[in-house]
């Protein structure tokens, strides 16, 4: 199989734990790129964070950010956009806030956190993941269902941080019997992502792969989290680093080395090095 889109995680996958993303994973991008294979990023990051790093990888391809609710070059440059409504997202907020637990409504261009501490180091860890505060910017309330009974905002995305899983699935449980227009994706130590109904990575990948031609057995998926578990079965070839938990291990075809040890640069070139230009084989088969 000559596969023709490579979708990268970034977190726990192209990048090593301390952020940093290494020279030879940039190396191994731009080797797989010279064959002509398509390559995305694929993750929970909003659009400015992941473009800062698709930067520096060199890629000028569409994005799938946001759990796949925005698809996209820039915030000019969309090609799949979905938000939950802005009255529907201070409801949403007002279930949530009877709980105890972190809130964050991700904007394209800036988050909106409530102040509440519900673990150690919990809002630190949150503003951390999001990428550089200089690009998205997060803002702290006391309240933030009374910031938006004044500024209403429709968003891709609202991450839920909550002190243990068993809480988190209480929450889950009355926000489903209320919203069935939404979908929620649990992760790990207690977090929820609340996405617009019909919204995950993999949806993402088959959006992004109908607009490219490129069928879901044409691609290679690289994953370490969760939510990476359906990209990983459905495509034709998924990989789990080997810092992934082994539920994605499990369902992956492959398992690679882990991010502190550059799994995704190991990965490429063990299985893309006899990978010939899709114009070269076409020569090929024309000359037979």
């Amino acid at each position: 199989m000559a596969y023709k889109l490579l979708a990268l995680n970034i977190d726990g996958t192209l990048l090593k734990n301390n952020g940093r993303l290494q020279r030879e994973t940039k190396e191994a991008v731009e080797y797989v790129k010279q064959k002509g294979v398509y390559v995305t990023l694929l993750t929970s990051r909003n659009l400015l964070a992941a473009r800062k790093v698709a930067k520096a990888l060199k890629l000028e391809s569409d994005l799938i950010t946001f759990q796949g609710a925005i698809i996209g070059k820039s915030l000019n440059e969309k090609m799949f956009e979905a938000l939950i409504p802005e009255e529907r997202t201070f409801n949403i907020v007002q279930v949530l806030e009877n709980f105890n637990c972190n809130i964050r409504l991700l904007h394209e261009r800036y988050s909106l956190g409530n102040r509440k501490k519900v673990q150690k180091n919990l809002v630190v860890r949150t503003v951390l993941s999001s990428g550089d505060p200089f690009f998205y910017p997060t803002q702290f309330v006391d309240s933030i269902g009374d910031v938006l009974m004044d500024e209403p905002m429709a968003v891709p995305k609202i991450d839920v941080y909550f002190a243990s899983d068993a809480e988190r699935d209480e929450a889950a449980a009355v926000l489903a019997k209320a919203f069935p227009t939404i979908d929620m994706i649990m992760q790990s130590n207690g977090k929820m992502e609340i996405v617009p109904q019909g919204v995950s990575k993999l949806a993402g990948l088959r959006r992004l792969g109908h607009h490219l031609g490129i069928s879901l057995r044409e691609m290679v998926v690289i994953g370490d989290s969760l939510d990476d578990i359906p990209a990983i079965e459905a495509v034709g070839l998924g990989v789990a680093m080997g810092n992934a938990p082994a539920e994605v291990k499990k369902v992956a075809d492959w398992v690679t080395r882990s991010n502190e040890q550059l799994g995704v640069a190991y990965m490429i070139k063990e299985h893309f090095r006899k990978q010939q230009r899709p114009e070269f084989l076409r020569k090929l088969k024309m000359k037979r």
